[in-house]
């Protein structure tokens, strides 16, 4: 199991924003905390992904039907106040459905929803499959630009208020985050190279889904997009409507353009830029393939992070045939999805 502390703003943009000089110095400073911070949260990760390994290598563990009552249980959400102080996990807050702040209650509403889309949609108890806890932490820090997973729980910022907007208020981001707990729990990919771009894919892949889900929006009727609901005044006034777009990645309204085609691909590449190769082969298949996103194309790519052992160093070629695989075995006898999916993939030179 690969552990990681994985944020939705990628380091080379809180790195742009951080010197920006139509920002002001209050702003700048904000993006810079931010930017200084990425390269801890990532050796926090390594810590965790080896104090992780030699858990399950070394400690005994619950007989099997322990496990099995335990993964009945009721699953619990819990969301904790950091109060702007960067202290994890904070102060328990009470009742977190019923707060009189709004940002808990969206907190606890959305992570409840998400764990419903996974047991709905996909079968799955929880991100590790065995009915994990789900711990979140907000108000993170003071103007705090990212929201993360770090291995164990979410930690959500408030934003500045201009470029970006409190990270809670996008569907996408909080799935998109926790959804790097299933792929810790299943697939294992690391955080670099092309496992690190699958990484980031899957999150959005599933981030998007739950976004549609959550709005009962064909692939016909979405907008695509990843990060639209964060973005602040100052990001709208300059163009950016998003971070992201799986429809066309490399466009000029995203705040973090990326490369569509497998051929763009360069040796280093930030795993938050490389995800746009196979986030587009997604969108795509999922296009192509009508309807809603989560009812075929979904349970292919779910297929292809969760049926087989875990894959640290797991390229995209050989993820883009496990999906091709998931189709002929999830819709043996309608040939028509296996061609959309391999169709996909090609078209980003896959």
């Amino acid at each position: 199991m690969r552990a990681c502390v994985c944020q939705i703003i990628p380091p080379d943009v809180l790195a742009r924003l951080a010197k920006d000089r139509k920002l002001t110095p209050a702003q700048r400073r904000a993006f810079a905390r931010a930017a200084k911070l990425e390269p801890e949260w990532r050796g926090l990760r390594g810590a965790t992904t080896r104090v992780a390994q030699l858990c399950r290598d070394t400690l005994p563990a619950a007989p099997v039907a322990a496990v099995a009552t335990a993964a009945q249980a009721p699953l619990s959400i819990t969301v904790f106040d950091c109060e702007h102080g960067n202290v994890l996990p904070g102060r328990s807050v009470i009742q977190p459905y019923s707060s009189g702040d709004e940002t808990a209650r969206r907190t606890f509403a959305e992570t409840t929803e998400v764990a419903r889309f996974y047991r709905e949609i996909f079968g799955r108890n929880s991100l590790d499959g065995d009915g994990m806890a789900l711990m979140s932490s907000i108000h993170y820090s003071v103007d705090y630009n990212n929201a993360f997973w770090n291995g164990g729980q979410m930690v959500y910022g408030d934003g500045d208020g201009e470029i970006f907007l409190d990270f809670t208020r996008a569907t996408d981001v909080i799935a998109h985050e926790l959804t790097h707990g299933v792929t810790q729990f299943t697939a294992g990919l690391a955080y670099e190279g092309e496992a690190g771009g699958l990484n980031e894919s899957i999150s959005d892949v599933f981030g998007t889904m739950f976004r549609q889900w959550r709005t009962g929006q064909s692939v016909a009727a979405a907008d695509w997009l990843i990060g639209a609901d964060i973005l602040g005044p100052g990001a709208k006034a300059r163009g950016y409507t998003c971070l992201r777009d799986l429809a066309d990645p490399g466009a000029g309204h995203c705040l973090a353009p990326q490369p569509s085609h497998f051929s763009q691909l360069r040796k280093a590449m930030d795993p938050h830029e490389s995800s746009g190769i196979a986030n587009h082969a997604f969108q795509r298949a999922a296009v192509a393939l009508e309807g809603n996103s989560w009812d075929i194309a979904g349970r292919i790519w779910y297929q292809g992070l969760t049926a087989t052992a875990p894959s640290p160093n797991l390229t995209m070629k050989v993820f883009a045939n496990r999906t091709r695989a998931a189709a002929s075995k999830l819709f043996s006898g309608r040939p028509a999805i296996r061609a959309a999916v391999d169709a996909a993939w090609k078209a980003v030179g896959l």
